[in-house]
């Protein structure tokens, strides 16, 4: 069966002559370069955030900008722009693109370029960097996706929190490689203690009983669609909860699904060759797929 990933797109062909905003400037595609002395490149000292647009505006802008200012401040990045002068980049990578929906952006900022090929942050005399990456992009899974269990887990906050959405990938993409080898699409992790907690690249949810259960949030990306998906669900009567689960309880599920500003909610259709129900997308996760909808809907009219 071909694997497939939560962030796989339909082609199109536009992607090839996007304009790209780097430090200011509108660059062509091809001409959208940042130097190899730069620190995120050579160390992954950075960080991102992923952006959606649907029918011209940008949802939970403000939810975003919050996340990568404070994780500015927690690893002491001088972001060097306003909230408001990175809102008129965007916006004006918008334009130079005639972007009006269905399009992901992910920006990133790094502690810029570095003196000399070291890891000390004070080389990085010349800096930041602040690129904004624009593509259309219409979710394309033709099927619900298959994890597989990894060994590289989420680690402590006084390692690398996980709740940062750094450059530095390496683990996340370690247990991509490692779910790949046992023929899944993606990686479940878990925690310190080995209970249940994300993927690789999202935020895991499973579905018991009628009730919605998620991580406790201690070893995970504080994901803004997995607060939504939280806070819809108690506005509309899904019991859910933020708590310790072992994969017992995971194999064992209704439904399982992932979340994620790409793919919104993932049906997941098998874990570690366990079929999980009846390897469809769930009644839960449909109706959390709707009113995540509808809540799109609310905060592109407002």
């Amino acid at each position: 069966m071909e694997r497939i990933s939560t962030h796989q797109a339909e082609e199109d062909a536009r992607n090839e002559r996007i304009i790209i905003y780097v430090d200011g400037q509108l660059l062509p595609r091809p001409e959208a370069k940042i130097s190899v002395y730069d620190s995120g490149f050579m160390l992954g000292d950075g960080i991102w955030e992923g952006l959606r647009l649907h029918d011209g505006r940008w949802t939970f802008l403000e939810e975003h900008l919050d996340r990568l200012f404070e994780a500015a401040k927690a690893i002491d990045l001088e972001i060097g722009m306003t909230r408001s002068g990175l809102k008129a980049a965007i916006e004006e990578t918008r334009l130079a693109n005639g972007m009006v929906t269905d399009v992901h952006a992910r920006l990133m900022v790094t502690r810029g370029v570095k003196r000399r090929p070291f890891q000390h942050p004070s080389l990085s005399q010349s800096g930041p960097t602040v690129v904004i990456i624009m593509e259309h992009s219409r979710p394309a899974l033709p099927r619900p996706i298959r994890l597989a269990t990894v060994p590289q887990i989420r680690g402590l906050p006084m390692s690398q929190d996980p709740k940062l959405n750094s450059h530095s990938k390496l683990n996340c993409i370690l247990a991509g490689i490692a779910a790949e080898k046992a023929g899944a699409d993606e990686a479940l992790m878990l925690d310190v203690h080995g209970f249940v907690n994300t993927t690789n690249a999202c935020n895991f949810f499973i579905v018991r009983r009628g009730e919605v259960w998620t991580s406790t949030g201690d070893y995970c990306m504080n994901g803004i669609t997995r607060q939504k998906v939280i806070d819809l669900c108690r506005d509309n009567d899904i019991p859910v909860f933020q708590r310790n689960y072992s994969l017992v309880d995971t194999y064992g599920a209704d439904e399982a699904f992932l979340t994620g500003t790409f793919g919104a909610q993932t049906p997941v259709a098998e874990i570690d060759g366990r079929k999980i129900g009846d390897g469809t997308m769930g009644p839960v996760t449909a109706r959390l797929r709707q009113l995540y909808k509808e809540l799109i809907r609310q905060e592109c009219a407002g």
